[in-house]
Protein backbone atom coordinates (compact mmCIF):
# COMPACT_ATOMS: atom_id res chain seq x y z
CA UNK A 1 0.00 0.00 0.00
CA UNK A 2 1.44 3.69 -0.74
CA UNK A 3 0.25 7.23 -0.13
CA UNK A 4 0.94 9.60 -2.57
CA UNK A 5 0.42 13.00 -1.10
CA UNK A 6 -0.23 16.12 -2.92
CA UNK A 7 -1.42 19.52 -2.29
CA UNK A 8 -3.47 22.25 -4.39
CA UNK A 9 -4.85 25.56 -3.46
CA UNK A 10 -8.65 25.67 -3.49
CA UNK A 11 -11.00 23.33 -2.25
CA UNK A 12 -12.52 22.54 -5.88
CA UNK A 13 -9.51 21.70 -7.13
CA UNK A 14 -8.59 19.49 -4.09
CA UNK A 15 -12.49 17.89 -4.86
CA UNK A 16 -11.87 17.78 -8.64
CA UNK A 17 -8.89 15.85 -8.30
CA UNK A 18 -9.80 13.36 -5.78
CA UNK A 19 -13.19 12.56 -7.57
CA UNK A 20 -11.36 11.76 -10.86
CA UNK A 21 -8.70 9.45 -9.27
CA UNK A 22 -11.09 7.64 -7.46
CA UNK A 23 -13.41 7.29 -10.50
CA UNK A 24 -10.42 6.38 -12.85
CA UNK A 25 -9.33 3.35 -10.08
CA UNK A 26 -5.96 5.16 -9.20
CA UNK A 27 -6.81 5.82 -5.82
CA UNK A 28 -9.31 3.30 -3.46
CA UNK A 29 -9.85 6.20 -1.10
CA UNK A 30 -8.43 10.66 -0.81
CA UNK A 31 -8.45 12.54 2.36
CA UNK A 32 -8.75 16.24 1.53
CA UNK A 33 -7.40 18.41 4.39
CA UNK A 34 -7.56 21.98 4.72
CA UNK A 35 -5.87 24.28 6.39
CA UNK A 36 -2.29 23.53 5.43
CA UNK A 37 0.73 26.36 5.17
CA UNK A 38 3.26 25.66 3.10
CA UNK A 39 6.52 27.66 2.65
CA UNK A 40 8.83 27.82 -0.76
CA UNK A 41 10.60 28.63 -2.56
CA UNK A 42 9.80 29.21 -6.44
CA UNK A 43 11.58 30.66 -9.47
CA UNK A 44 14.21 32.92 -6.98
CA UNK A 45 11.00 34.26 -4.38
CA UNK A 46 10.28 33.00 -1.02
CA UNK A 47 6.68 31.69 -1.26
CA UNK A 48 3.91 31.41 1.33
CA UNK A 49 0.15 29.66 -0.03
CA UNK A 50 -2.56 28.29 2.04
CA UNK A 51 -3.09 24.80 0.67
CA UNK A 52 -5.52 21.44 0.99
CA UNK A 53 -3.13 18.32 1.61
CA UNK A 54 -4.42 15.27 -0.53
CA UNK A 55 -3.83 11.94 1.14
CA UNK A 56 -4.26 9.81 -1.58
CA UNK A 57 -4.29 5.84 -1.16
CA UNK A 58 -3.34 3.34 -3.59
CA UNK A 59 -2.04 0.31 -4.89
CA UNK A 60 -1.00 1.69 -8.44
CA UNK A 61 1.69 4.63 -7.29
CA UNK A 62 3.53 4.74 -10.42
CA UNK A 63 0.07 4.99 -12.58
CA UNK A 64 -1.15 7.31 -10.14
CA UNK A 65 1.97 9.78 -10.22
CA UNK A 66 1.73 9.67 -13.87
CA UNK A 67 -2.03 10.52 -14.24
CA UNK A 68 -1.50 13.34 -11.94
CA UNK A 69 1.36 14.58 -14.07
CA UNK A 70 -1.33 14.97 -16.65
CA UNK A 71 -4.09 16.42 -14.50
CA UNK A 72 -2.43 18.62 -11.75
CA UNK A 73 -3.13 22.03 -11.80
CA UNK A 74 0.19 22.70 -10.82
CA UNK A 75 2.90 23.56 -12.85
CA UNK A 76 5.25 21.48 -10.90
CA UNK A 77 3.26 19.89 -8.49
CA UNK A 78 4.30 18.27 -5.08
CA UNK A 79 3.94 13.88 -5.45
CA UNK A 80 5.64 12.25 -2.86
CA UNK A 81 5.12 8.23 -2.36
CA UNK A 82 5.02 6.51 1.15
CA UNK A 83 5.58 3.38 1.34
CA UNK A 84 3.03 2.48 4.35
CA UNK A 85 1.69 -0.91 5.97
CA UNK A 86 -2.15 -1.51 6.17
CA UNK A 87 -4.50 -3.56 7.68
CA UNK A 88 -5.44 -7.28 5.10
CA UNK A 89 -9.21 -5.74 5.46
CA UNK A 90 -8.16 -2.28 4.12
CA UNK A 91 -5.67 -3.69 1.50
CA UNK A 92 -8.31 -6.44 0.22
CA UNK A 93 -11.28 -3.29 -0.17
CA UNK A 94 -8.26 -1.35 -1.97
CA UNK A 95 -7.61 -3.90 -4.15
CA UNK A 96 -11.30 -4.53 -4.95
CA UNK A 97 -11.74 -0.49 -5.58
CA UNK A 98 -8.65 -0.32 -7.84
CA UNK A 99 -8.31 -3.41 -9.37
Amino acid sequence: MHVLLTTVDDRRKAEELARRVVEEGLAACVTVIPGATSFYRWRGKMERAGELVLLMKTLRPRKLMERLKEIHPYEVPELLVLRVGASREYLRWAEEETG
